[in-house]
């Protein structure tokens, strides 16, 4: 259950010191395992540039893909929060760059997520409709949503997402978000229950958070490469995105 508290502890490994949950069943599902290292009798060269290794040309795995390298191509240390690297950790040039891009959802979108957006919620097919404020918990695994009740949504439960337009936005630009349309299997249920959330007072607060979500797809738009996926099994490739047109674009 959610209410289980998100004790972490410090434990060290051959890449580094990681401050990581006590029970490992509660990992966030933005997490990443640490790789297998290549190894070094499977390497005797640069994997990026074909140096020989010797006395003198080093060879260093990147902490986050395990391949081998020469100093010169696996010389930066960048932060690896998926992997839950206390410090930077070395990678490689490819790696550094996804790591560098992910911190963008780290530092903007994530906190964003965690601070929650007030949303008018409908669940299924029932006329009735509660305002709620909509958070992701702390451990990353739940939408709370907080009203006059309270009920939650864990993400690797979510069949499909939707996101909503207004079809207008200051300025005649891109159309803002308004609201989200999920599928999900309720715990101990198989069958799939709609959930209908629309941007209740503050739309620009709602609209931010909405953004957000999205980007738990996509922290990357521009690359296909699974690595720099948020969520490793979040969806799959079911998740839509209804474009300013109207249309429909799968993501």
């Amino acid at each position: 259950m959610s209410a289980v508290p998100d004790g972490k502890k410090l434990v060290r490994s051959p890449s580094g010191l990681r401050m990581v949950p006590e029970n490992g069943a509660f990992n966030s599902p933005f997490s990443l395992d640490e790789p297998q290292w290549v190894p070094d009798k499977e390497c005797p060269r640069c994997m990026q540039c074909d140096t020989k290794f010797d006395f003198i040309k080093r060879k260093h795995h990147c902490r986050r893909c395990g391949r081998c390298f020469c100093d010169k191509c696996c010389s930066k240390k960048v932060v690896l929060p998926r992997m839950c690297f206390v410090d930077p950790v070395r990678q490689c040039a490819e790696c550094s760059l996804v790591s560098q891009k992910e911190m963008e959802f780290y530092d903007k979108q994530l906190k964003v997520l965690l601070g929650g957006g007030s949303f008018v919620v409908t669940l299924g097919t029932s006329e009735k409709s509660e305002t709620m404020t909509c958070r992701l918990s702390n451990n990353h695994r739940y939408l709370f949503l907080d009203g006059e009740s309270h009920f939650e949504v864990e993400l690797s439960r979510i069949s499909s997402m939707q996101i909503l337009t207004d079809g207008t936005s200051p300025g005649g630009g891109t159309s803002r978000a308004s609201g989200m349309l999920l599928h999900y299997k309720p715990m101990g249920s198989q069958d799939a229950q709609q959930l209908r959330m629309e941007a209740a007072d503050d739309k620009k607060v709602a609209s931010l958070w909405l953004a957000a979500m999205h980007k738990v797809r996509r922290p990357d738009a521009r690359s296909v490469a699974a690595q720099t996926f948020i969520i490793k099994e979040f969806l799959d490739s079911r998740v839509l995105y209804v474009c300013p047109s109207g249309g429909q674009t799968a993501v």
